[in-house]
């Protein structure tokens, strides 16, 4: 099963995922439907954000992905309707960001960020990982 996650700078030495830190976790967003993944980038576009890519991937590889870099990975079905205020970033971004400048210089991913951040860089998991999706296109 395909899900749709953000991709920050695809394709280059400075991919990032884009990812929420969530009571001491950083969680990041798979969705299930394109559109909300779209209208989510769209959002954080809105706040300055680079804009972000959206990349349909395997569930399972993503969340095998997630679980090795020690992230948590969040399924966001489609027609979602949070009931929390946590659930909420799950469909809208939170109104404070991080410094989106600093996550490109990073060699750590996603070490002390501020949410939402973007994990990425010199990374070589990451880019053994980022090659393995590229052979599924």
């Amino acid at each position: 099963m395909s899900v749709h996650v953000l991709l920050f700078d695809a394709g280059s030495e400075n991919e990032g995922i884009h990812s929420l830190e969530l009571n001491g976790t950083t969680v990041v967003l798979l969705f299930e439907d394109r559109d909300d993944a779209e209208r989510y980038a769209g959002l954080l576009e809105a706040q300055d954000f680079p804009a972000p890519t959206v990349e349909a991937l395997d569930r399972a590889e993503m969340e095998a992905f997630c679980g090795n870099a020690g992230y948590e990975a969040r399924f966001v079905p489609a027609g979602f309707l949070p009931q929390t205020a946590e659930e909420r970033l799950l469909i809208a971004p939170p109104e404070r960001n991080m410094d989106v400048t600093s996550w490109r210089d990073q060699e750590e991913p996603a070490a002390a960020m501020a949410e939402p951040d973007t994990a990425g860089g010199g990374n070589a998991e990451l880019e053994a990982f980022r090659r393995r999706l590229e052979g599924l296109l």
